[in-house]
């Protein structure tokens, strides 16, 4: 069994390692720190894990551990990691935007892999600290990897993608109130957005990358999930594509080519990714879907777990989606 704990357990990621992790016939869940709820049942805030743990929050840094997620906020990872002495045998799965970047300096000369499996599984199965990526920038290189890799990107590439509250986190803002997210929708860091370096990054490693991203984010009416639609201008046999894609996804089992327009619900609940590809006149549209908590954050990190420990990819991800 993999011993396993969690840093930052009463987030929403947090929460969602949590929920995972108790149902993988493969781990034991020996801590869930949070010091705001320390000593407290998990159950008090994740109510819908009552009668399924009887674990309590702890408030000490309790790195006896195989795995340790951190689930903390950007920039507390890294505080986190200087501040505390871990195993050399101990794996670090960062699930804050802390280590994604090349060329940055961690603690205690940790390197950090990047942790976007179908981009780079054969470094994170021999690595032992993963940067798990962010949310839109998974749903958005998901959406251009197989492009990159024929070197078939000829022109900047634009991309609108929507994602649910929960994408900002448990914390209070003007714009994560139920007053201003229901029947509301809006743009945010216009061409300006974080995840980009890292969407730049993967891209730039494929393929010779002269162009520019131009990407809107955007907040959604409803909690979870991302909808995103890339395009780029130039003269793309669709059948072609298509294929390319399948051909490129073949052997990583949570990326689907759909032959259907695709839309959030379909994939909310699981660690899925779901593509369609069409052309309309010059342009090539990809068109993705992932749950922002699952294949954005915590379903990718215990994916990440399993690929770090020789377990099945699949290992406590076959997960039902929320179909109605």
């Amino acid at each position: 069994m993999i011993k396993a704990g969690i840093v930052g357990g009463a987030g929403y990621t947090g929460g969602e390692v949590m929920r995972l992790l108790l149902r993988h016939s493969d781990v034991d869940l020996r801590f869930v720190r949070s010091t705001s709820h320390a000593g407290k049942p998990v159950t008090d805030v994740h109510r819908d894990c009552y009668g399924q743990t009887d674990i309590c929050f702890s408030n000490a840094a309790e790195n006896d551990a195989d795995i340790i997620f951190l689930c903390k906020g950007h920039g507390e990872s890294r505080k986190y990691i200087s501040e505390n002495t871990f195993s050399s045998a101990t794996r670090i799965v960062d699930l804050s935007q802390d280590f994604r970047h090349s060329g940055e300096n961690t603690p205690g000369e940790r390197k950090f892999i990047y942790g976007l499996p179908e981009l780079n599984r054969e470094k994170i199965r021999a690595s032992s600290n993963i940067a798990n990526p962010g949310c839109f920038a998974t749903c958005i290189q998901l959406s251009l990897l197989p492009l990159a890799a024929t070197h078939q990107i000829r022109s900047d590439i634009n991309v609108s993608a929507t994602t649910g509250s929960t994408g900002a986190g448990q914390g209070f803002s003007s714009t994560s109130h139920y007053s201003w997210r229901s029947n509301n929708h809006g743009a945010y860091k216009m061409f300006s957005h974080q995840h980009q370096k890292e969407i730049l990054a993967s891209i730039s490693s494929l393929q010779t990358f002269p162009y520019e991203i131009n990407f809107i984010p955007q907040r959604g009416a409803f909690t979870r999930g991302i909808y995103c639609v890339s395009y780029l201008s130039g003269n793309y046999d669709e059948n072609t594509v298509r294929q390319q894609y399948e051909d490129f996804y073949k052997d990583h089992p949570f990326v689907h080519i759909v032959p259907f327009d695709v839309d959030v619900k379909q994939v909310l609940n699981t660690n899925n990714c779901y593509i369609s590809v069409s052309t309309v006149k010059n342009k090539l549209i990809i068109s993705a879907v992932i749950d922002n908590l699952l294949k954005g954050a915590a379903g990718q990190a215990v994916q990440n777990m399993n690929l770090l420990f020789g377990l099945e990819e699949t290992a406590g991800l076959k997960l039902k989606p929320a179909a109605y």
